[in-house]
């Protein structure tokens, strides 16, 4: 029993840290990036006038990375987290086929496809408390009483019932 227990205890250290390295790296690259962009330093503003985006493009991107940066590093938030996650995912994803379509700066790519995959294994690591509730979708989306059961199917209870005569 102790070895199971010791086991499982490792298995979570092991995720914890996996979780930890690929998230402090997706954060330092969003911060660090998102601030370059921001300051647009000439070879970011370079590299995104290569690629056939204006220049503005960057204060936009620049704050929005580093806001994700902080919403994965702060503490609950976690629908934020989600957003964070999918703007990195989108972010990293479209630098992938923006330099690929161009044909500029393509030594970068490789670059690119390890942050992605760094944002996806920090999603798929996270603990269940930065994990959004199952029932967090959009906050006031359940009605209550309007006859649907947990798993979505009509129930007998009150509401409204289409066919019904009484």
């Amino acid at each position: 029993m102790a070895s199971i227990s010791g086991s499982a205890r490792r298995r979570a250290h092991v995720r914890a840290a996996g979780y930890w390295t690929a998230t402090a790296a997706v954060a330092a690259e969003l911060a660090v990036g998102g601030v370059w962009d921001i300051a647009r330093i000439p070879y970011v503003r370079d590299l995104v006038t290569h690629l056939g985006y204006p220049s503005y493009f960057l204060v936009l991107l620049g704050t929005w990375k580093v806001l994700g940066a902080i919403a994965l590093l702060v503490p609950r938030r976690a629908l934020v987290k989600e957003w964070a996650y999918a703007g990195a995912f989108y972010t990293y994803t479209g630098a992938v086929v923006s330099h690929l379509t161009t044909g500029y700066a393509v030594g970068e790519v490789g670059v690119l496809a390890v942050l992605t995959a760094l944002t996806v294994l920090s999603w798929a690591l996270r603990p269940p408390g930065r994990m959004p509730a199952s029932g967090s979708r959009v906050r006031g989306s359940r009605v209550r009483g309007a006859g649907f059961s947990e798993q979505g199917r009509r129930s007998a209870g009150p509401g409204p019932t289409l066919g019904r005569t009484s």
